[in-house]
């Protein structure tokens, strides 16, 4: 029976129960418990015991060095589950410690498992949402890297802060301008569109693409800035058509 087959108050006990075997794993020097949970097939159960480790890094500073050596052994695991929700245990804990656990991500990033580099960036993404600045720092280091695997899934990771904060990631999307790389530059239309219809987004990206230099890739980003206004029209400031018009106002395309 998975999570959200149980009643509220099935969950609620069985939420108890996971944080308890979890805490009684880190403080008698045990994984059996931790394991069990972070290899369970119910991603919601996973999900649980990852948020249990970032809960008691935080309430229990005695813990700390503990819960890193934890993580540090369990990354080396067999078992794919169980190195996917390490990585994300250790988001949790990136989200206002990135410094402790920079070095999970630099080994998840080349997983042999996907859903192993898929948690890295899913990390990415909630780490650049509290604590962008050592996370985006991080991010940049990758993007000339000679995979276009790594390339492209940097690309992705930070586009959860370039909703909000397009001017943090524009200078960061600009280094991929170039890139040679088919997937990699539609990933990079797909979060320049994705970074331009929330409230003042548009103008912060239209006036960094000015100061880009590749015009096919650039009108290919408009026009995919200007489908993203019509597919989240229910949520876009913009209609499509104000943003065609801004657009056009303010995009100063060079000879």
């Amino acid at each position: 029976m998975g999570f959200y087959d149980l009643s509220k108050e099935e969950r609620n006990q069985l939420v108890e129960k996971i944080n308890r075997e979890i805490i009684h794993d880190l403080t008698s020097n045990n994984t059996e418990n931790i394991i069990k949970y972070f290899s369970d097939e119910d991603t919601y159960i996973r999900k649980t015991g990852y948020l249990a480790i970032g809960k008691f890094f935080y309430s229990k500073p005695e813990l700390q060095k503990t819960i890193l050596l934890t993580l540090k052994d369990l990354l080396k695991s067999d078992f794919e589950k169980v190195r996917q929700t390490t990585v994300n245990a250790a988001g949790e804990i990136g989200k206002f410690h990135f410094d402790k656990v920079q070095t999970f991500f630099d080994t998840g990033l080349f997983d042999k498992h996907h859903s192993v580099r898929n948690a890295v960036i899913g990390s990415v993404k909630k780490m650049g949402e509290k604590n962008p600045i050592p996370v985006l720092a991080w991010a940049k280091t990758y993007l000339k890297h000679s995979d276009k695997e790594i390339r492209r899934e940097i690309c992705h990771g930070i586009e959860l802060r370039g909703r909000t904060h397009p001017q943090d990631i524009l200078p960061l999307l600009k280094e991929l301008e170039f890139d040679e790389t088919r997937r990699v530059s539609d990933t990079l239309i797909h979060v320049i569109g994705q970074i331009a219809y929330k409230n003042g987004c548009l103008k912060t990206v239209v006036t960094h693409l000015n100061s880009w230099k590749n015009k096919p890739l650039i009108k290919k980003a408009l026009d995919e800035i200007v489908d993203v206004h019509d597919r989240y029209k229910k949520f876009a400031i913009l209609t499509q058509q104000e943003a065609i018009d801004y657009i056009d106002a303010h995009y100063k395309a060079k000879n």
